[in-house]
Parts: structure tokens; C-alpha cells; sequence
């Protein structure tokens, strides 16, 4: 068995045919299905179940093919290891954010790196924070934007910017005609904010808790961008961070908080064993350079 048999074990699995899988791998269909048994054959066991009309793993193939996208990756990132080496500005980088910041900081930051890094191939991750650092720890991305602090012995992290949270209100609403709010603004106000899982829905909840605010526990968003409809549409007032406010948005008012204003510690976060740190440093010294105005 070879590295081309797995690949082959792979279409197959992913593709349930193997005329499909015999035209990605760019062969013959029986040419695919002759080494596919002869790999069947070598290992005395069954991996695929095959009828007239689908292909499905046995749940022993299951296994043994989950095996094989386990070793071409490992083989894919010894490749990238030795790409590296040559040239430590180069290569993939997989870059992680979670929803509320990556919407508004990857259509920014993804121009800019091809600019100023164009041998880097930029592949994007955007999911919760928990799930984000899991696949940094399990290597299936390299780094990735949170909020800090992040408290890992696994982890560095270097802070990059302060993201201040605003208060947003409907054109119309009886807040909208000040300059800045306190926290006390808030009291008797129905407050949305994101469902469980978002970090900013953390950091809404410590305002809070710190001025005695209650949230509008009936009503929960997925996005900031459904929670910034329906402040427009007067369902209540939220808060919004700097990263995701919009000059132009009609029906909605931005007001700063008076000093000391709430905000989150945005950071990059990776791997303490990482070879990356010349293109980690220069990818954090890029975001640095971006505007929120």
C-alpha cells in the first residue's frame, strides 16, 4: 500500500462511487476498482460494500479510512515543515476567528496579507472559541484571533488591539440623543444579546452583572448582524463591538460609553511549540495596521 492507494480509499469514501472517485483521481474506473481490491486483498478484509447503485464503507473501512486522512495529513504537513524551512514567509497559514470578529476583520485582512505576504495562502477558520482552541491544539489550524485572556500552558498569545463595545439603539429611541451612556442608562431597557457559546455574549453578561442590567431572556441571536436588525427594528438595544459598527447603517445609533468604556482584548493565540513565529509575528503586526473608523 502507498500513499496513491490512500488517496484512491478516500474518493471512494467521500464520492460513494467509484466512476466519480476514478474522475478525481484522474484514472480509469477499473483501473481504480482493480487497486482497490488488490488493497483489499493485501490487508484480508473488506473496506467497501459495493451494489449496483452505491459503494459504502464497512464499518472496518470507516476506521481504516479515517486512518488514511490521518497520515496524509501528517504527510502533507511534513511537506509544509520542509517548505517552511526554506522560507519561513511562505506557505499555508490556516488562521481561525470566532463569528463576532471574523466577519469584520477577514474581508480586511485577507487583501492586505496577499499584499504584503504574497507567497502565504491564507485559509480561513471561523467557529466558536472553544472549537477554535481545540483545533489549535490538535494542529488542524495554526493560529487564530481571540479574546484574551486565554489561560493554556499549551498557549502563547500577544495582545493586538482594544475593541470598545458601544450601545446600540434605534434612530428613535429616548437614548439616541446622547452622547455617551453610563451603564445606569441601561436599567428597565429589554437588552438582546447572542445566543450561548459567543464569547461577546460573555463579556455583554459581565456589564451586566458588574451594573445590575438584566437580559431579555426570551430573545436570542445567532449574529450580530440579527441582533443589529432588530435594534433597528426597536425589539431592544444591544451592545455592538467597534469591529462591527457601520457608519452608513440608517435606523440605528452608535453611542460611545462614558470613560472607563467596557471593551474586549482582542489577540493572537498559538501553539508555544509553533515554527511559525516569523510569520505569526508579521501577521499580527498586519492586523495591527487595520482600521475600525
Amino acid at each position: 500500500m502507498n500513499l496513491r492507494d490512500l488517496h484512491y480509499l478516500i474518493a471512494v469514501a467521500d464520492l460513494r462511487s467509484f466512476v466519480q472517485a476514478a474522475e478525481r483521481c484522474h484514472i480509469s474506473q477499473p483501473t481504480l476498482s482493480t487497486q482497490i481490491k488488490k488493497v483489499e486483498d493485501s490487508l484480508g478484509v473488506q473496506i467497501f460494500e459495493r451494489t449496483n447503485k452505491k459503494v459504502l464503507p464497512t464499518e472496518l473501512g470507516e476506521q481504516i479510512i479515517a486512518s488514511a486522512r490521518r497520515i496524509l495529513q501528517e504527510v502533507g504537513h511534513i511537506n509544509e515543515l520542509a517548505r517552511i524551512a526554506q522560507d519561513p514567509l511562505a506557505g499555508n497559514l490556516r488562521l481561525g476567528a470566532f463569528p463576532t470578529l471574523a466577519t469584520y476583520i477577514f474581508p480586511q485582512l485577507v487583501p492586505l496579507i496577499k499584499q504584503a505576504l504574497p507567497k502565504v495562502r491564507l485559509i480561513l477558520v471561523e467557529e466558536k472559541t472553544e472549537q477554535l482552541l481545540q483545533q489549535l491544539k490538535q494542529g488542524q489550524i495554526d493560529a487564530a484571533l481571540l479574546a484574551l485572556p486565554i489561560i493554556d500552558d499549551y498557549l502563547a498569545t500577544a495582545e493586538l488591539f482594544a475593541d470598545e463595545f458601544f450601545l446600540a439603539v434605534a434612530a428613535d429611541h429616548p437614548l439616541a440623543s446622547k452622547a455617551t451612556v453610563n451603564p445606569a442608562d441601561l436599567s428597565g431597557q429589554a437588552l438582546l444579546l447572542l445566543d450561548e457559546g459567543h464569547c461577546l455574549r460573555g463579556h455583554a453578561l459581565q456589564i451586566c452583572q458588574l451594573n445590575g442590567l438584566q437580559e431579555q431572556q426570551d430573545v436570542r441571536a445567532t449574529g450580530l448582524e440579527t441582533l443589529r436588525q432588530m435594534v433597528c427594528a426597536g425589539t431592544g438595544i444591544t451592545f455592538m463591538p467597534r469591529v462591527a459598527i457601520r457608519t452608513y447603517d440608517e435606523g440605528i445609533c452608535y453611542l460611545p460609553f462614558a470613560p472607563p468604556a467596557p471593551s474586549r482584548t482582542i489577540g493572537l493565540v498559538w501553539r508555544k511549540t509553533s515554527h511559525r513565529g516569523d510569520l505569526l509575528k508579521r501577521l499580527g503586526e498586519l492586523v495591527q495596521t487595520l482600521s475600525w473608523e
